[in-house]
């Protein structure tokens, strides 16, 4: 493997101290491919966090983005999306040099929203891990090994590349103009699954089955599905009733749901089935069932 100091970031100046921000920060001190970070917020003084604490490289904290930190090597913009576009805007005042590549860290937001730094002549750019960061310091530990998507070109491309060895992980490059698609993505594979096991969930509950047994349970159950979804494709981990082509099973789970329920039942009911048909379900199996899975009254 090759250490991520082959791949050196030099100074990194990092604008925003939540979690993905300061995640970011412990994550890049302790990878060796930077000589120096420098962090800024909005807080007069950094709150109490690992990052500030004896790190093995020097790191700074600045409050607000009143000036740039000396000659900075690599921006990475790591605020809310609703404030990307006003960071842009200041960042393009403060007198950076031309050459310093400027990432954006949003998982949704195009280039677009950098354009008052390409104006200034900046290598502009994004790096959005795909990891589910809820606290800066554990969030570290997430963002290793993890994929993450990049776009931009010549330098902002590099630094971007640079960014993700240095957090071991692998780039995913997304189309000019499909950040959208890029973003719904990781939104169905993270955040509504879940929302599907919040309901799986509820629906153990109302047949009898303790919270916390069922949390445990089908949190293992989905995480079986992942592995074999990572291992073989979706068609070949594909199992259950519409698998194997048991309509009636279909049938008596639609029967005993809410109308919202059975509304989402059947719209992913039909992908399934989808899935179902590509390895190879019988003809007469695969009609039965989506005839029952367009019925969603």
């Amino acid at each position: 493997m090759v250490s991520a100091a082959a791949f050196p970031l030099g100074h990194v100046w990092i604008v925003g101290a939540g979690r993905l921000g300061l995640a970011l920060a412990l994550r890049l001190r302790d990878s060796g491919a930077v000589d120096a970070i420098t962090v800024s917020g909005r807080a007069a003084s950094p709150r109490e966090h690992p990052v500030f604490a004896s790190p093995p490289i020097p790191i700074a904290y600045l409050a607000g983005l009143g000036a740039a930190p000396p000659h900075p090597s690599a921006v990475l913009i790591a605020v809310p999306d609703r404030a990307v576009g006003q960071v842009a805007g200041r960042l393009a005042a403060l007198g950076i040099a031309p050459s310093v590549p400027i990432l954006h860290t949003s998982g949704s937001l195009s280039l677009d929203v950098l354009a008052p730094l390409g104006d200034a002549g900046h290598p502009v750019g994004s790096v959005h891990p795909l990891a589910a960061v809820a606290d800066g310091g554990d969030g570290a530990e997430r963002l290793r090994g993890v994929a993450w998507g990049i776009e931009g070109q010549g330098a902002a491309a590099e630094a971007a590349e640079r960014v993700v060895r240095a957090c071991e992980g692998r780039a995913l490059r997304i189309s000019p103009g499909h950040k959208a698609e890029y973003h719904a993505a990781a939104v169905f594979a993270a955040n509504y699954g879940v929302a599907l096991l919040s309901i799986a969930e509820r629906l153990m509950g109302q047949a009898g089955v303790m919270e916390q047994d069922a949390r445990a349970s089908l949190a293992a159950l989905a995480e079986g599905a992942v592995r074999n979804v990572a291992a073989h494709g979706p068609a070949a981990a594909l199992t259950g009733p519409i698998a194997r082509g048991d309509a009636e099973t279909v049938e008596r789970h639609l029967a005993r749901l809410s109308p919202d329920l059975r509304a989402i039942y059947c719209l992913l009911g039909r992908e399934a089935l989808r899935l179902a048909r590509g390895a190879g379900l019988d003809p007469a199996a695969a009609h039965r069932l989506a005839a029952l899975l367009e019925d969603t009254e």
